[in-house]
């Protein structure tokens, strides 16, 4: 059974999380992205926590501004810097040395992933990102690629002052736009059940302003019509990830285009690209099973 509980970090922050595993064992977190929350990673916490698949402590937490956890209703308080830490105070709730030893991230969860992977080198063991562009390859994107450009279009409209309004009409009539337009054949896997929605409805009637802050603080964001870009200079020393590293990629996303995997091996040395034909920036949900086992094989190979 999934264990849940809510978790106060030094900063002030609490963290709603779900978990499984023994407390004390190496510990496997999972970082969700928008517009979801943790309850999608229970199919691979239960089986990490599996001793015949390492018999991880896998901990999953909503990240601030979803579901029960905090959420601030500044736009500042969701710098990408604050939420990094919020993943460096609950690794050091689970155990001393405050070490991750497999960090798993999704969306804006690989956000926050690739950040704590640069930030926190000497406490982490791995990473695994999926879909989740690297900063570096994403800015330069953002501002040479008008393929990208049009992508990542949308994010303009999760940034506007009323967007989570909108979002909220209608019983989240655009909430689920986003599931729907980037589905692969015509029932998108099938994952979609009303079970889930129901869930779903429950995370968003939490509340989606610090959901949306995330794309209202975020600089990495395509330039709206007649404007240009003001995308930041990243220092190469921000950027770099020393970890070994897979990154699996669904082919059929439609936000986030293959062309961002180009040059990553520039940042991080030690990577591993997976890439998934036939899936969409929904894969978690879409091939639990096949994510699973890509992660797995992984581990297995750089133990």
């Amino acid at each position: 059974m999934i264990e849940t509980f809510t978790r106060e970090l030094p900063n002030g922050i609490t963290l709603s999380c779900r978990a499984k595993g023994t407390p004390g064992r190496p510990l496997m977190v999972f970082l969700h992205g928008f517009p979801e929350a943790a309850f999608i990673w229970d199919e691979l916490l239960d089986y990490f926590a599996r001793p015949e698949n390492g018999g991880f402590r896998c901990l999953a937490p909503n990240l601030r501004g979803f579901e029960k956890s905090s959420s601030p209703t500044e736009v500042a308080a969701y710098r990408p810097h604050l939420l990094v830490q919020d993943v460096a105070e609950l690794a050091a709730s689970e155990n001393a040395q405050g070490r991750i030893d497999v960090l798993v991230a999704h969306d804006w969860g690989g956000a926050f992933g690739w950040g704590y992977a640069n930030q926190h080198a000497d406490r982490l063991g791995k990473l695994v990102i999926i879909n989740s562009p690297h900063p570096g390859t994403f800015a330069r994107d953002l501002q040479s690629d008008p393929a990208q450009q049009a992508a990542s279009a949308y994010m303009n409209f999760l940034a506007r002052p009323d967007a989570e309004a909108l979002l909220s009409e209608d019983d989240f009539r655009r909430m689920w736009t986003f599931f729907d337009r980037m589905k692969a054949g015509p029932d998108g896997f099938g994952w979609l059940t009303d079970a889930v929605k129901d869930r779903y409805r429950g995370v968003w009637r939490a509340g989606l302003t610090g959901a949306c802050n995330l794309y209202r603080v975020t600089p990495l964001k395509p330039a709206m019509p007649g404007q240009t870009a003001q995308i930041p200079a990243l220092p190469r020393e921000r950027l770099t990830v020393a970890a070994p590293t897979l990154v699996l990629w669904a082919l059929d996303d439609a936000a986030l285009l293959p062309g961002l995997l180009d040059g990553l091996e520039d940042y991080v040395p030690r990577l591993e690209v997976q890439k998934v034909p036939g899936a969409t920036h929904w894969i978690v949900h879409e091939q639990p099973n096949l994510v699973a086992g890509e992660i797995k094989a992984f581990l297995d190979r750089t133990s």
